[in-house]
């Protein structure tokens, strides 16, 4: 099965989540490809609030993520991010709508979005770090809060983020 949803062909962060945006083509849509510019405020102004939410938490993770592994190119700040690069086709990231397809022998990292879409997937076995995070070491799968504000909050991202650059130290992580 093909991934379909948004963001970079070449993504090495993966972001699954249950639901699409309920406009346009995006109910039925059956390809992965970037957002172009604009899109994202287009989906934005269009829908609920909600999706809102979404890309700005996933702005602030990524633009973090990309700070602390030392990219230099990164826009000023996690709002220019989001809106001159997340999930566009030369991002290194992807928001998918597909299950996942998990490799051992890939450098991917796969974040799904929720402990419910976590339990509706056919996941291989995980290690429940604590109420929020759950991992799978072996398939660099992590099962994290959805993204808004109070579930995915400024606190858990710092933790989501910890998680995701410890490749080899997670059991150190499921003491904390």
């Amino acid at each position: 099965m093909k991934p379909i949803g948004l963001g970079s062909t070449s993504s090495n962060i993966n972001f699954y989540i249950a639901n699409r945006p309920p406009l346009d083509d995006y109910p039925v849509m059956n390809e992965l490809r970037g957002l172009a510019a604009g899109e994202l405020a287009h989906i934005v102004k269009h829908t609920s609030n909600h999706w809102r939410k979404a890309f700005n938490v996933y702005a602030k993770l990524l633009f973090d993520w990309h700070k602390r592994q030392g990219r230099k190119d990164l826009p000023n700040t996690w709002q220019a991010y989001r809106d001159l690069e997340l999930f566009q086709s030369h991002s290194q990231e992807a928001l998918l709508f597909s299950a996942p397809e998990l490799n051992r022998n890939t450098k991917t990292i796969h974040i799904i979005a929720g402990k419910t879409y976590a339990a509706y997937l056919n996941l291989p076995p995980l290690v429940w770090l604590d109420n929020y995070f759950a991992i799978n070491k072996e398939l660099r799968l992590i099962v994290a809060p959805y993204p808004d504000y109070r579930q995915l909050s400024n606190e858990r991202i710092e933790k989501l983020i910890a998680i995701m650059h410890s490749e080899s130290g997670w059991s150190e992580l499921q003491s904390t």
